[in-house]
């Protein structure tokens, strides 16, 4: 019984570590594609901007 108990208890353990080191990893691999994409995301401001000053001038030309 005592032997059952100690295995559990080793094992609950383990699956802590495993998850925790699991999770860590998650968020490093999440938070490495953040950056480029906010490189993206401020490309696609300047061709909004683009846009609407492209749009703003036709509009007041005619």
């Amino acid at each position: 019984m005592d032997i059952i108990t100690l295995i559990i208890i080793l094992s609950l353990i383990m699956l802590g570590v495993i998850s925790f080191t699991l999770f860590i990893r998650r968020l490093l691999i999440n938070a490495t594609p953040r950056s480029s994409h906010t490189s993206s995301e401020s490309n696609i401001d300047k061709k909004l901007d683009k846009i609407i000053m492209l749009l703003e001038e036709n509009k007041s030309s005619k």
